[in-house]
């Protein structure tokens, strides 16, 4: 039988943050979730009958986050698995999406991470254990048309995760970078934020990508439960754990192409790159 884990999760009211922590109580691990409304967070205190505990917290807010996770330690008696999942697309070209709303876009998705990262790793270093899973996407390896804000906050935190991983391996801590497709969540739908494209330039690239966003909101492929269920046998394997896990088909087939490209390029590149160097 697995040893049961001990879970901090931010973004616990919908999508995958939800579909994780209902298998967690089903499960038996213990879970300290986060919501921004007191009603939800007292609600799934109820529900989780002495397995989980709800706390109100803003990723926004650092004072919040530091005490949630010091609440949660509190709680629980110790973190062993931290799951930065709360964020949001904010979609819309380059030059249309005003600067306030690119800086609340990584408010959310970068700094948001940041802060809780800052808050758990004295406590996961002086443990000389855990696991830290960063919800990016796809998007934080691909980039796309009407989606560059986002893709440029998913590819801070595909970085940061990077760095970590290299920074804690030695201390017994593990970090892997979750990148999913589409999946039916509220991520096209109502958590989304979009700027009509006016600029008739883009219309046949920013505006048709995001019409075809929108359009699948509710029918992607991807499977919110059956990446909980991914997620939760990652953290109780035994060994090491990949940096790097793409969730969906088309993640897997966007990420390849990426590093297909990106490789081939190199190779057209690499004499005009290596000769930027002084002489030997």
């Amino acid at each position: 039988m697995a040893t049961t884990k001990n879970w901090f999760i931010t973004g616990v009211s919908s999508g995958f943050g939800a579909s994780l922590a209902d298998l967690l109580l089903e499960k038996g691990d213990k879970i300290a979730a986060t919501f921004r409304q007191q009603a939800q967070a007292d609600e799934f205190t109820k529900k989780a009958k002495g397995q989980g505990y709800g706390f109100v917290m803003e990723v926004t807010d650092e004072a919040q986050v530091k005490k949630a996770v010091a609440d949660a330690i509190d709680k629980l008696g110790h973190l062993d698995v931290i799951v930065n999942n709360a964020g949001y697309g904010s979609l819309g070209s380059i030059e249309e999406i005003e600067a306030e709303e690119v800086r609340r876009q990584f408010d959310v998705n970068v700094f948001g991470p940041l802060h809780v990262l800052r808050a758990v790793l004295p406590h996961l270093r002086e443990r000389k254990s855990g696991h830290v899973l960063n919800i990016t996407s796809i998007g934080g390896l691909k980039t796309f048309p009407g989606v560059g804000v986002y893709n440029a906050s998913k590819f801070a935190l595909e970085a940061i995760g990077e760095s970590l991983a290299q920074q804690v391996k030695p201390l017994g801590i593990k970090v892997t970078n979750i990148e999913p497709s589409g999946f039916r969540t509220e991520w096209a739908g109502a958590s989304a934020t979009y700027v009509d494209t006016a600029i008739d330039d883009y219309r046949s690239t920013v505006g048709e990508n995001l019409k075809g966003i929108q359009s699948y909101s509710g029918s992607q492929p991807g499977d919110p439960d059956r990446a909980a269920q991914i997620m939760y046998d990652l953290v109780h394997a035994d060994g090491d754990a990949p940096l790097h896990l793409p969730l969906g088909k088309a993640a897997v087939k966007g990420a390849r192409e990426k590093f297909t490209a990106l490789v081939k390029e190199l190779a057209e590149v690499e004499e005009t790159g290596n000769s930027a160097d002084f002489p030997v």
